[in-house]
C-alpha cells in the first residue's frame, strides 16, 4: 500500500482531514462484519491532534458512530509528575491521563468503552532513580539503549531489582499484552517529535521496541517548557514510558499529524532519508513497503521540507494530495 501524503492549509485544515480519516475508519468497521469485537483506537497527546480530537468527538455525539464499542490505547505517560499519592500524579493538569479527559473523553456523551493510558504515574521516580543507581554496574538487572540522544532503560526479566522487575512486568510488558488481548489496534494517531521522534520513543533508541521506560531527550524537555507545559527544566519530569515504534508501526493504519516550521526537518527526514533510528518515524517507510496503510496529513508548514522535492517523493511510490 503506498504511504500517502496529504498537504493542507493550516491547522484547522490538517485537523478537519485527520478526523475524516479516522471517522471513516471508524465508521467502515462498525458497519461491517468484523473478526474482532471492538475497534481499537490509539491516541497520542500534545498539541497537535486536539483539534482532531473534538472534530471526532462532535461525530460521535452526533450519532455518526458508536463510541461505546471503541477501546483506546494512549501512546505513553510521564513518569515523576508532582505529588506524592498515584491520584494526585494522574490528575496532575500535565499527565496525558488528564489530558486525554480534557481533549476527549470528557467530550463524549456517551463514552468508549474502555480507555487505556500507560501507567507512569504509578512509578515513584526518586525509587526509580535509586534502583537504576543501585544496580548500574549490574546487566542483569537492566542495560540503557540508544545514543546520547535517547536512551531506553531496558530492564531484563527476572532480574535483581524488585521494584524494576514490577515496572517491565506489570506496566512494560503488560501494556502490549493488553493491546493484543484486543486484537491490536485499527488506526493510531501519532504526532512528530522535534527530533523525529514517535511517543516517547527518542531519537537513537533501536526501532525493534515494544514498550519503553525512556530517560527523555534534553531536546523533549527543552520542547516541553517551550511550549509551556512546565515552568523549567528542574520541573518537567526526566523520565516516561511509551509505546515504541515497533508496537505503533503494527497498527492497521497509522495516521501522522503534523503542523508547523518546528516539524519541517523531520518530516523531510522521515521521507527523503534512509530508515534510522535517529528519526523514529522514518519507520513509516518501511512500514508502507511492508503493506501498513500508512498516512501522512500535514499542514503546510510542516510539508515546506517537501514541497520543491515533490517529484523525487512520488518518484519513491508516494501518492501526494495537494489540498492547500
Amino acid at each position: 500500500m503506498p504511504l500517502k501524503i496529504i498537504i493542507t492549509k493550516d491547522f484547522d485544515h490538517m485537523s478537519e482531514e485527520a478526523a475524516k480519516i479516522m471517522i471513516e475508519d471508524i465508521k467502515k468497521f462498525q458497519s461491517s462484519p468484523q473478526s474482532k469485537e471492538n475497534y481499537v483506537l490509539g491516541l497520542a497527546t500534545g498539541n497537535t491532534p486536539t483539534g482532531a480530537y473534538k472534530i471526532l468527538a462532535k461525530a460521535a455525539n452526533n450519532g455518526e458512530f458508536d463510541p461505546t464499542s471503541i477501546v483506546s490505547f494512549n501512546l505513553d505517560e510521564y513518569v515523576g509528575l508532582p505529588g506524592n499519592r498515584i491520584p494526585e500524579r494522574v490528575m496532575h493538569p500535565e499527565s496525558y491521563a488528564f489530558f486525554m479527559i480534557q481533549e476527549l473523553f470528557g467530550l463524549l456523551k456517551k463514552k468508549f468503552k474502555k480507555t487505556h493510558v500507560p501507567n507512569g504515574t504509578e512509578i515513584e521516580q526518586e525509587k526509580l532513580i535509586s534502583e537504576l543507581e543501585k544496580y548500574k554496574n549490574r546487566p542483569d538487572a537492566y542495560e540503557i539503549l540508544g545514543t546520547d540522544k535517547g536512551k531506553q532503560i531496558d530492564i531484563k526479566p527476572n532480574g535483581p531489582s524488585e521494584y524494576l522487575n514490577w515496572i517491565k512486568r506489570e506496566l512494560i510488558d503488560g501494556y502490549i499484552e493488553e493491546i493484543k488481548k484486543y486484537g491490536g489496534i485499527n488506526l493510531h494517531i501519532v504526532g512528530v517529535g522535534g527530533r523525529g521522534h514517535v511517543a516517547f520513543h527518542e531519537s537513537g533508541i533501536p526501532l525493534d521496541q515494544e514498550m519503553l521506560l525512556v530517560k527523555l531527550d534534553e531536546n523533549t524537555i527543552e520542547n516541553a517548557v517551550i511550549d509551556g507545559h512546565f515552568k523549567s527544566k528542574e520541573d518537567s519530569p526526566n523520565y516516561a514510558t511509551s509505546m515504541g515504534a515497533k508496537a505503533v508501526y503494527r497498527a492497521e493504519t497509522v495516521l501522522l499529524v503534523a503542523n508547523g516550521p518546528r516539524k519541517t526537518g523531520p518530516i523531510a527526514e522521515s521521507l527523503l532519508g534512509p530508515v534510522t533510528a535517529d528519526v523514529p518515524i522514518s519507520y513509516s517507510q518501511e512500514y508502507a513497503k511492508n503493506g501498513g496503510n500508512m498516512i501522512y496529513v500535514i499542514d503546510k508548514e510542516a510539508a515546506k521540507g517537501i514541497l520543491d522535492k515533490l517529484d523525487e517523493i512520488k518518484a519513491k511510490g508516494y501518492e501526494v494530495v495537494d489540498k492547500r
